[in-house]
């Protein structure tokens, strides 16, 4: 991993202070055209290895890199009258004149190109190319429209180049020595650029860290066939951390072998390539994402493709709005939407009942309509959404625990998200048991299981780094999984259950802090008598006093010593 890979980590910063320097400052743009180079990297070696394994295995491999490459507005001047002859016949023709030879497209190959026309054939030939990938009608091609290719200089380019080339190396040697999957280390360079997002943060949106995911991942189990969601999905970790939960499984059922723990220990793996082509084409299918931010959307399409999901399901859309209809369509959403801002009141959909402009409790309220009936949300939330007084929180409280099984409440350190902000947050995991038009005949709930993490494994402040252990990740799975009302009713520990009449109580009024359930054990202290201490601080006066007339004394003499020794002299 990262955290002992300084090697590697230096070679990151090195790419970071070439864009810095060559005139990108932004991280976001940084980012989106580091990410590119990547991408077409990937492409090419990706491309290279399935050919030599068909080779080697007698098969035929269509290359993505054979034929000619006639650019997209070529394509466009050929008249939509012609008869589908006609058409083969201009395209045939449009070929010989500009037609690009697809092997020149190689990142092996443009790579060795003088500085200054590497730069002209990447942003004419190679960047248009990766574009158009999929073809016309994929989501990728969709949301690659309007990016661009900003690079500023050929010699920036090139320094760029030349790194990602080390660090392709490095993350090959840690491949071969140290036995981890080259995607899963190739994952590893991606959330560490991905971290350095520090633009982030606006509209109350920073990037989940990645233990964290795999925390809640591991909480609600995601399983081969299950339809998963993230309303609000950024560059898709959550989408990412369900695809590797349900691959790790797969995995380990089929006999997988030397799958270890990794630095917060969880066990995971990217590569899916066990998996049969049905398997494959299920789990593609499973994972849909949603973003208002067209960045952020073409960020996650290429992370989870360089993860080896080919053809992600990531929209440009908001799913508070109107225009956004779908409902009781997932088995799983895992998210950490917006937590500050409002929306627009006339542009809010209206199946959403909350009456309020506050994200935070829309996006929740529409998570809980995105579910099936026995579907299941693991939700990071600010944690005022515990304890807010407002009628729409009262109201969304009340949601929870009565038309859904309100499983858990964690709550998390103030630093987790740190350095993009130091605000307190809690993970909601719920299953929905009625839906929005059904009459409640019975409260959903019966009990709730609170957890109050201390540490999540990484210092609290803004470095975030990686402390000794993996404070309470693991704990928290094991406690949860094995949660029970019946023994579970320590309340000075850091969990327990509560029932939910409890919690709806008029006392309580649907509050879910942990605090106001917990509680706190004083440790006696006890303490002499006054004439004691007094006694005690009399004696300690005078002690200071006979040290400062010894000192004095001391002091008395030297000079006198010294005084002698002038005279003698």
């Amino acid at each position: 991993m990262l955290q002992n890979n300084p090697e590697l980590k230096s070679k990151i910063d090195q790419l970071w202070q070439k864009f810095w320097a060559g005139g990108i400052s932004n991280p976001l743009t940084a980012i989106e055209q580091i990410t590119y180079l990547l991408f077409m990297k990937r492409l090419d070696e990706l491309d290279l290895k399935r050919q030599a394994d068909a080779e080697f295995l007698g098969e035929k491999y269509a290359s993505r890199f054979e034929g000619t490459w006639l650019p997209p507005e070529q394509l466009a001047r050929i008249p939509e009258s012609a008869t589908a002859v006609e058409r083969l016949q201009l395209e045939h023709e449009a070929k010989k004149i500009h037609g690009v030879d697809k092997r020149t497209l190689r990142w092996s190959e443009f790579k060795r190109m003088p500085t200054e026309d590497m730069l002209q054939y990447v942003q004419s030939k190679v960047f248009p190319f990766l574009k158009d990938l999929n073809g016309a009608e994929s989501h990728f091609t969709h949301h690659m429209r309007n990016a661009v290719f900003i690079i500023p200089s050929g010699r920036l380019l090139f320094e760029a180049v030349k790194t990602i080339d080390e660090i392709f190396e490095i993350m090959e040697r840690d491949s071969r020595e140290g036995g981890q999957a080259f995607q899963d280390i190739q994952g590893d360079v991606y959330e560490m650029l991905l971290s350095e997002i520090a633009s982030a943060g606006k509209n109350g949106q920073f990037r989940t860290p990645r233990h964290i995911i795999k925390l809640m991942a591991d909480l609600v189990r995601p399983q081969l066939g299950h339809k998963i969601a993230d309303p609000a999905c950024g560059s898709g970790g959550f989408l990412l951390g369900a695809y590797q939960f349900i691959v790790t499984q797969l995995a380990i059922q089929a006999g997988t072998t030397g799958l270890a723990p990794d630095e917060d220990g969880f066990v995971r793996t990217s590569v899916a390539a066990a998996l049969t082509a049905k398997a494959q084409a299920i789990l593609r299918d499973s994972l849909h994402g949603y973003d208002i931010d067209a960045t952020m959307v073409r960020l996650g399409l290429m992370n989870l493709m360089m993860h080896g999901i080919d053809e992600p399901h990531i929209d440009y859309k908001d799913t508070l709005s109107k225009s956004y209809t779908e409902e009781s369509e997932y088995d799983i959403v895992m998210a950490n939407p917006p937590f500050t801002g409002s929306i627009d009141k006339g542009d809010i959909n209206e199946n959403l009942q909350l009456g309020t402009t506050k994200t935070e409790l829309l996006f929740v309220e529409n998570i809980y309509r995105l579910l099936k009936k026995g579907g299941t949300a693991c939700v990071i939330v600010p944690q005022g959404v515990l304890f807010g007084s407002g009628g729409a929180f009262k109201t969304l409280r009340q949601l929870l625990l009565e038309r859904c099984d309100l499983k858990a409440v964690i709550t998390l350190p103030g630093g987790v998200f740190k350095p993009y902000a130091g605000v307190s947050t809690a993970i909601l995991l719920f299953t929905k048991v009625w839906g929005p038009k059904d009459k409640v005949t019975q409260p959903a709930t019966e009990h709730v299981w609170f957890y109050e993490m201390a540490a999540d494994g990484y210092s609290l402040d803004d470095k975030r780094s990686k402390q000794e252990g993996n404070g309470d990740l693991q704990d928290i799975v094991a406690r949860y999984h094995a949660r029970n009302a019946a023994t579970d009713t320590d309340r000075t520990t850091k969990c327990f259950m509560v029932p939910r009449v409890e919690i709806a109580n008029e006392k309580n009024n649907h509050d879910l802090s942990l605090s106001r359930y917990k509680t706190d054990v004083f440790e006696a202290v006890y303490y002499d008598a006054p004439g004691v201490i007094l006694k005690r601080l009399i004696q300690a006066e005078v002690g200071v006093v006979e040290e400062a007339k010894l000192a004095e004394v001391q002091s008395g003499i030297v000079r006198e010593l010294l005084d002698l020794k002038r005279m003698v002299g």
